[in-house]
């Protein structure tokens, strides 16, 4: 891991560098590292909702588009006093599409990991999402996440076709060989065929119901 570099005087921090001015960094692409948590959310809200909600006893999620958080990007510290005022956070979830080149993959990964350096540096808890697009971020997308602590995974969207949950499978096993987590927040559908194998070996899984899931009237639960 290493120290990132000062930012430099009289230029328009136009990176967000500020956001990893403390952080240190991990892997061949230098994620910025995200320390361990091992709360368990009690209930989620979405980035979108969170900013006007009166019930602060939750947890901050960004498992919607893109467009409804893009705004946390441009301007961080506009929406810190809000996150810091709920429970904890799971980090923002940029696409990662499969066509997406790998740069752009990487971008977003990295975006995730600054924000969540920074809400550390700032006392927010924060869950480290992990999510990867294509084969190639399989290993890379665990770089700078500690072992053996609670991790988070969004499953709406990625188990629509054999393909996409060949993709899921294939890349959760890695992310779970190398992380050996604890515990493992599920943030939609999580299907017995895909997670008992995990129950089996210990871990933890805490599901809870995706917004979708509450409008189509789901049977889902949190375990």
């Amino acid at each position: 891991m290493s120290k990132v570099n000062g930012i430099r005087k009289g230029c328009k921090d136009v990176f967000n560098a500020f956001l990893v001015a403390l952080a240190t960094f991990a892997g061949f692409f230098e994620f910025p590292v995200i320390y361990p948590c091992y709360d368990i959310p009690n209930r989620l809200i979405p980035f979108s909702k969170c900013i006007s909600a009166n019930d602060l006893d939750c947890w901050v999620h960004f498992y919607e588009d893109d467009y409804l958080f893009e705004r946390l990007w441009r301007n961080p510290k506009r929406y810190l006093p809000i996150l810091q005022r709920y429970n904890g956070v799971i980090l923002p979830d940029w696409s990662l599409y499969r066509d997406m080149p790998l740069i752009m993959q990487l971008w977003n990964i990295y975006r995730s990991r600054a924000i969540g350096a920074w809400l550390q540096v700032n006392g927010v808890k924060v869950l480290p999402n992990l999510r990867y697009g294509d084969k190639r971020t399989y290993k890379i997308c665990t770089d700078g996440i500690a072992k053996r602590s609670v991790i988070a995974v969004g499953t709406h969207g990625t188990l629509k076709t054999l393909e996409d949950r060949t993709i899921f499978v294939q890349g959760l096993e890695v992310v779970v060989r190398r992380l050996q987590p604890i515990a493992i927040v599920v943030y939609g559908a999580c299907p017995d065929s895909i997670f008992q194998k995990y129950r089996d070996m210990g871990i933890k899984i805490y599901k809870f119901e995706s917004e979708f899931g509450k409008a189509m009237n789901s049977p889902e639960e949190v375990i």
